[in-house]
């Protein structure tokens, strides 16, 4: 692998599409910093990164604490100057508007949209200095329409793309590249396959076709290529889906 005097930080580090940027970034030649609630979850996806070559720090952090933000992005910004951020926390919850509490709005508006404002500026304050950065945030079809019984979610991720709007409005001029990425299809995980078994059956499950969903590798190709852009063809905002899939 590469070496780079620069770190990329992950929050929002999951199994599937977090894991797969990480190991994207570190390929790159970058020390990743990985940030999750689960702190337990995160050694695989280090040592994984180790032993292809490349260089990996697992912390745990909630991504709704000011604190924990702070502390996580000042010690990436201490092991190399941080070059890239990569906000990737998941609040995909489907609730009837009339069972939607107020706890479950206020913690998925906090995970996905506060937090990602909190990501964001601390991220621009430690890259300034630097002269250079990139700053990717993760969207998915409710940043652009509502759907029955995601209220909570729709309104987060609404909120979300505002923020990286107005940062990249703000930012580009200064060498910082913020862009947001809408993942508009399901991706290929036990998850998203155990939803399809539980709508249709095994018989939905089988009837997946190749390609249907999306490969965590492959999301992890569209953020590489974005932070590899030149930046007199800067992308704001970019759409990704599998072929097949109607929108």
């Amino acid at each position: 692998m590469p070496s780079r005097n620069a770190t990329a930080a992950v929050i929002g580090a999951g199994d599937f599409i977090g894991a797969a940027i990480a190991e994207r970034f570190a390929r790159g030649g970058y020390t990743v910093v990985a940030g999750r609630r689960t702190a337990e979850k995160l050694p695989p996806l280090v040592e994984k990164i180790e032993k292809a070559g490349g260089h990996c720090i697992g912390r745990a952090l909630d991504a709704r604490k000011e604190e924990d933000i702070t502390a996580f992005l000042d010690e990436a910004d201490k092991i190399a100057p941080l070059e890239v951020c990569v906000f990737n926390p998941g609040a995909n919850v489907n609730f009837p508007i009339l069972d939607t509490t107020e706890r479950v709005f206020r913690k998925v508006w906090e995970m996905a949209c506060y937090g990602g404002f909190l990501t964001g500026r601390e991220a621009a304050r430690r890259m300034l200095p630097h002269g250079r950065g990139t700053i990717l945030f993760t969207g998915a079809t409710a940043s652009l329409r509502g759907g029955k019984g995601y209220a909570a979610f729709a309104s987060a991720k609404f909120g979300l793309r505002a923020v990286a709007q107005s940062m990249a409005r703000e930012l580009g001029p200064k060498n910082i590249h913020v862009a947001h990425l809408i993942i508009d299809a399901g991706v290929d995980t036990a998850f998203v396959r155990e939803r399809i078994r539980e709508r249709g059956g095994e018989e939905a499950v089988a009837a997946i076709k190749p390609d249907q969903l999306m490969d965590p590798e492959s999301i992890a190709n569209a953020y590489w290529y974005l932070h590899s852009q030149s930046r007199d063809a800067w992308t704001f905002e970019l759409d990704v889906r599998p072929y097949g899939e109607t929108w």
